[in-house]
């Protein structure tokens, strides 16, 4: 082992240890990297290397989707068309046992194909569903878990935000990664409502059915309240979701599309103030931010620690590893699995993922490269989504206990927990069942 691979090593240390501490993730990898790279390549090699990643990053013609989508989750929910959907849902839905677990999953489902925002997700529908459930005398833990679990949703289901700042770092089309994202989101969404509504049908106080004085009964009030609540949001899905998917625009093209979409459609609701216009360009220009300043801290400390070696160094020694192809793909999983408790998704796909690519790169499991990296990617979004679900970072629990705060930590945590297992038998369909991931990439690619 050479001095340049023990100090990349040093530096992965140094960085993960100085993270743990609490410091901000973007401006510690920039500072590891610009220390690290002058002590073991020159200040001249490191500060070149610096240059080349951020003039790179800027010339990247997938990344401007980014605030473009991010832009349209927000406008969407300034709009308040998920308040709409979810009272749709939840009078439609209303005599079933669980009928407001299966409103949440339904409401979350659908707003995670207009939206890949969880933080958003997660807050709207804890101040709208939190309280009905507390009132209707629902299970706290499990309502709190649904709501939790529902919201992540948004960081699986196209269009993820999560997924396109994947998309270039594993070599795959945007447009096949979201197709392989779909079914995976949808059978983990299934699953979701079918926990729900089997524990409520064996324990019905956990979930017992919206009194009869607060339902709605008229058949033309429920079909107005549908159509106004799911409709205008289905169309937009259409337009975004599904000319990427067609192949008709490119992510950017279809993220700008969405996001005048969600304008035209909040002029429509009569939401469109100066009042959402600013709080949407604000929130707009904040999570924006944080992705692409940290895409760039990234690029830069992946540059320097693969120029000192390390990454080589690691991806041998995983090969080395006496296991079969499919048990270092395991590893691998559980590796993320274990990053996913400390660390949030940005620093794992950018920082972490390129250190396993060469590994995964050389796996023989009977499937073209490109097709082995689209599952991958796949493998990777569904592994990822119990970082929003796991502690110490668990952003979902800090979201839904700002607004529901009748729900202590301890509670939602308990929620989240059953969850989790739940994503991990996900985890573990789409790994025995690659078809989960490939068929719609592979239809796309006839």
């Amino acid at each position: 082992m050479s001095g340049q691979e023990i100090l990349g090593l040093l530096m992965l240390l140094a960085m993960m240890s100085i993270i743990f501490v609490g410091f901000p993730i973007a401006f510690t990898l920039l500072f590891i990297a610009l220390v690290f790279g002058s002590i073991g390549l020159g200040t001249e090699l490191t500060f070149n290397l610096a240059y080349l990643q951020v003039w790179g990053t800027m010339k990247d013609d997938i990344l401007p989707a980014v605030p473009l989508f991010v832009f349209m989750g927000f406008m969407v929910e300034q709009a308040g068309l998920m308040e709409r959907l979810f009272l749709a849902m939840r009078n439609l839905l209303a005599a079933l046992r669980g009928s407001l677990y299966l409103a949440v999953i339904l409401t979350a489902t659908i707003f995670a194909m207009a939206t890949g925002i969880v933080g958003a997700a997660v807050t709207v529908l804890g101040i709208m569903a939190g309280p009905v459930m507390l009132r209707t005398g629902y299970d706290g833990r499990l309502s709190a878990g649904a709501i939790a679990a529902g919201g992540t949703l948004g960081i699986l289901i196209p269009p993820s935000v999560m997924l396109v700042v994947m998309a270039p770092t594993i070599g795959v089309p945007v447009n096949l990664l979201y197709a392989s994202a779909m079914g995976p989101g949808m059978l983990l969404a299934g699953l979701y409502i079918a926990y729900c509504l089997v524990r409520s049908f064996l324990q019905p106080r956990l979930g017992p059915a919206v009194p009869k004085a607060e339902r709605v009964t008229n058949p033309i009030e429920l079909l107005r309240e549908l159509l106004v609540g799911v409709v205008p949001l289905a169309a937009l899905i259409g337009f975004t979701l599904g000319t990427i998917l067609a192949g008709l625009a490119t992510p950017t093209e279809a993220a700008s599309c969405g996001a005048f979409g969600a304008t035209v459609l909040a002029a429509c609701y009569r939401k469109l103030t100066f009042t959402t216009i600013k709080n949407t360009a604000l929130s707009t220009m904040t999570t924006s931010s944080m992705v692409l300043f940290l895409a760039v801290a990234s690029n830069i400390f992946g540059a320097v620690f693969t120029k000192l070696g390390a990454t080589d160094l690691i991806s041998s020694t995983l090969m080395q590893i006496p296991l079969p192809d499919l048990g270092k793909l395991l590893l691998v999983m559980g590796l993320i699995f274990l990053l996913g408790w400390p660390f949030e998704w940005p620093a794992i796909i950018l920082v972490f993922l390129p250190i396993f690519l060469p590994v995964v790169e050389q796996l023989d499991l009977g499937l073209s490269p490109q097709e082995m990296m689209i599952w991958f990617g796949a493998l990777v979004a569904v592994n990822l989504q119990t970082a929003f679900l796991s502690p110490p970072v668990a952003m979902s629990a800090y979201y839904l206990r700002n607004v529901v705060p009748q729900w202590n930590l301890a509670t939602i945590y308990h929620g989240m927990a059953q969850f989790m297992v739940i994503q991990l038998l996900c985890l573990a369909a789409v790994l025995a069942w690659p078809t989960l991931a490939l068929w719609l990439p592979q239809l796309m690619m006839q």
